[in-house]
């Protein structure tokens, strides 16, 4: 294992070639412990299968080494003919499955490091590309995917792209190790180019402290969470034109648990930009994280510690210092909903986008439900792109009128469900990878959502309950990546088959959950909730009073108290 500290690793990986090329090329199955940091910026963790690792050690075998590839998608939007490669790589490269993450991007599970190279030729043949994926970097920047007339106007989709583009990292190194060179369309150099002196004119030779995660919502919909971003951006708009936007920053839902001074946050308002000063303003608020968030300790590293610490207007006045002029107040932001963007939608040019529910985010053919093959064909045969949505649903855009019959045939004969015959837990729940392959994984998540899903359905059916349309988000760790502190109910893993059960947050993402139940076996999560969902039937002031909200006005504390079991004697 490595001594060197990440920041060390980062300074002396010549601007994130490191030994990458060296590694490709020797017939080890896995990167050395420094490499594994540098190519987390070229959008790759190192895992193993877990399912196999105890196996394997008795047997006295090394690891089972693979690759997670991730793509970086803003906004979630691709072309149907771009959806088909990437669809195609997964057999060639990955294990036959395709899995749309909570920030709109798609990971490749179980690659071989030998294939890598083949992967990422590929994707960026095809003008996609894996940069900053993963690691101390801008990620995936979201965005509303939906292309209602009104939201295609504003164009969310378009900033989106523009502002990944300004702000990825500018060394060769990428192109040079997976191109030959060749820098790929989709990820062209921004405004400010790299030069051989200052390969890195924004980022600098150390990029940043941690992961930053930038998202624009549409106002009134909160599909993107906006609020658990580094820097959340919610244009004002009046008649599909875009008079400003309000920036948010210092959102997160990492933590760690027994580790009171870690926690999820949501960001606080900083100002209104108009379009032409966006750029110039998120690029700012990028440089001071980097040069005053936290290098010593990772986990206070994200820029949620650093608004947290200095407070909103310390941290105003240092972005005003650095372009140079006082910023204006941020707008009021109302929410009323977060949409799934689920069903049928007419779009501005007469066609179609249709929204499709995937588990879990998983595309998978699997038993009666082959959702792989399905969205494939409607690629092939109907749509014109695929969006991926923070919910990990996928949107087939451009869909004639005269096929929406044969469209909602052909989802019918592989087993796909209508929004309309959704269960409405299932509907909304999201969940991480956690087992086998992510190595942070503290308990199972995906594999267990189905039944997860399924039993609080029935608790709150049991409990005259059925068409309330609760929101319930599973992690197998307190990193939080499919956001569970921002929501209803969050069931987040805390060991093998434990977890911390969170209530009280809102389906808007504008309040954060609180701890109800520690260490819960898996089987008992339900049970454990099924008096709070007949309490809530009860109590509740009226039927549009949400569950969330019911459990925040009365105080999770409280409720944690009212319904945890009393200790049964033994003898």
């Amino acid at each position: 294992m490595s001594k060197l500290s990440v920041e060390q690793i980062k300074t002396r990986s010549k601007f994130l070639a490191g030994t990458i090329a060296e590694e490709l090329d020797n017939d080890e199955p896995s990167f050395d412990a420094d490499t594994q940091q540098i190519i987390k910026f070229h959008g790759i963790y190192q895992q193993d299968d877990r399912d196999v690792r105890k196996e394997r050690l008795r047997a006295g075998l090394d690891k089972d080494y693979r690759c997670m590839v991730r793509a970086s998608l803003p906004g979630g939007t691709i072309s149907a003919a771009q959806y088909l490669v990437m669809d195609e790589l997964s057999d060639r490269v990955g294990n036959g499955t395709l899995r749309i993450t909570t920030r709109q991007g798609i990971q490749y599970h179980f690659t071989r490091k030998g294939d890598v190279r083949e992967l990422i030729r590929t994707l960026n043949e095809h003008l996609l590309t894996t940069l900053a994926g993963c690691g101390d970097v801008v990620r995936n920047v979201m965005a509303c995917p939906a292309p209602t007339p009104e939201r295609e106007s504003a164009q969310l989709v378009a900033d989106a792209k523009e502002i990944a583009r300004q702000v990825k990292p500018q060394s060769d190194a990428y192109w040079q190790l997976w191109l030959d060179g060749e820098k790929a369309v989709s990820a062209v150099a921004p405004d400010e180019e790299a030069t051989a002196d200052d390969p890195e004119p924004m980022l600098g030779p150390t990029y940043l402290p941690r992961k930053f995660k930038i998202g624009f919502a549409w106002p009134g919909d909160n599909c993107v969470d906006v609020f658990t971003q580094d820097i959340g951006i919610v244009p004002h708009v009046t008649d599909g034109v875009v008079e400003a936007y309000t920036l948010v920053v210092g959102g997160g839902m990492g933590m760690t648990h027994n580790k009171a001074s870690t926690y999820p946050r949501l960001a606080d308002p900083l100002c209104s930009v108009t379009r032409e000063e966006l750029l110039q303003v998120v690029k700012a608020i990028i440089t001071v994280q980097r040069d005053y968030g936290d290098r010593e300790d990772r986990k206070f590293a994200r820029m949620k510690y650093l608004v947290a610490n200095w407070g909103v207007e310390r941290f105003r006045a240092e972005v005003e210092s650095r372009i140079g002029r006082t910023l204006a107040a941020p707008r009021e932001l109302d929410w009323s909903q977060t949409t799934d963007h689920l069903g049928w939608q007419p779009q501005a040019d007469g066609r179609f986008t249709l929204g499709v529910r995937v588990a879990n985010g998983r595309i998978v053919d699997s038993g009666q439900v082959r959702m792989r093959s399905a969205l494939r064909a409607v690629a092939e045969h109907h749509a014109s792109e695929v969006r991926f949505t923070p919910n990990q649903d996928v949107l087939l855009v451009g869909i004639a009128a005269d096929d929406h019959d044969a469209v909602e045939a052909l989802l019918r004969e592989h087993g796909v469900r209508s929004v309309e015959e959704l269960p409405l837990v299932a509907r909304h729940a999201l969940a991480c990878p956690a087992l086998p392959t992510c190595g942070l994984a503290l308990a199972e998540a995906e594999r267990v959502a189905p039944a997860f899903i399924d039993d609080v359905q029935s608790r709150l059916e049991a409990a005259g309950l059925g068409e309330e349309s609760v929101h319930l988000r599973i992690t197998g760790c307190p990193n939080g990546c499919a956001r569970p502190y921002a929501t209803e109910i969050g069931f987040v893993g805390r060991g093998s088959d434990r977890y911390t059960i969170y209530l009280g947050g809102s389906r808007e993402g504008t309040r954060i959950n609180a701890e109800f139940a520690d260490r819960v076996p898996g089987g008992e999560l339900g049970k454990r909730l099924e008096p709070v969902f007949e309490a809530y039937r009860g109590e509740r002031r009226d039927a549009d009073e949400t569950f969330g909200d019911w459990c925040h006005r009365h105080g999770v504390e409280a409720l944690a108290e009212r319904f945890t079991p009393v200790p049964v004697e033994v003898g």
